[in-house]
């Protein structure tokens, strides 16, 4: 049986910060390729590079030199009202700090994918099946400053999920969570991945929670030092 097609394909992407007084090199020049359906987890130390590759990957980023393809779209020279909308269709988010907007609920919180991407149709029912999945059926009017973290996190995890996206971006998804919490989370988490049929792309600093993965690379200082499958 063939493998399946990558979904991302990294080609000799590097970042560098000019900082005034000398050039920092933050990535040195990484290849790589992830195919549709795998679970990565990208590890490494304080400083390896891993949160600012997760960043370009997503496009929230762009890279100094090399290229980008996301599901199909080369994504490095995107202007950004155009990555912007490459971003709602293919990327899901996941961040460590929830990124709840404080202002609406959670049923708002996690239709805002959906009205940012301005897909046609009410996605309502969606957004509350993805709250019911998460454990959430009760809470959908509550604000986020009514929610305990663990039930932040999870409204994080129905909004990822809400347009369907072929890829999921997660920076430290259990970071702020107590160790049940975080379990839960990762549960969840890998339920809908598996569901979903989702690219899942996660850095994490957790050996355990990246031995959930089908595959880890680890990174250390801007370079891939590390690279194993399941």
């Amino acid at each position: 049986m063939s493998n399946p097609s990558p979904v991302i394909v990294v080609r000799s992407l590097t970042r560098r910060i000019d900082t005034g007084t000398h050039v920092v090199e933050i990535l040195k020049g990484i290849d790589l390729e992830i195919p549709r359906g795998q679970f990565v987890a990208i590890m490494g130390a304080s400083g390896s590079g891993k949160s600012t590759l997760l960043g370009l990957l997503a496009g929230l980023d762009t890279p100094s030199s090399g290229s980008i393809v996301l599901d199909g779209t080369e994504i490095s020279d995107l202007a950004e009202d155009e990555l912007a909308r490459v971003r709602g269709r293919k990327v899901g988010f996941v961040f460590q700090s929830y990124q709840l907007i404080p202002t609406l609920t959670a049923e708002e919180n996690v239709l805002l994918p959906h009205e940012l991407s301005g897909a046609n149709g009410d996605g309502g029912q969606r957004a509350r099946d993805l709250l019911q999945q998460v454990g959430l059926g009760g809470r959908m009017d509550h604000y986020p400053v009514q929610l305990s973290g663990g039930e932040q996190q999870r409204v994080a995890l129905a909004r990822a999920f809400m347009t369907k996206p072929p890829i999921l971006m997660a920076d430290e998804p259990t970071g702020n969570l107590d160790s049940t919490n975080g379990r839960q989370v990762l549960d969840l988490l890998l339920s809908m991945n598996r569901q979903e049929g989702t690219t899942l792309v996660m850095v994490t600093h957790d050996k355990e929670l990246a031995g959930y993965a089908d595959r880890t690379i680890t990174l250390r200082d801007g370079l891939v030092v590390g690279d194993e499958a399941k």
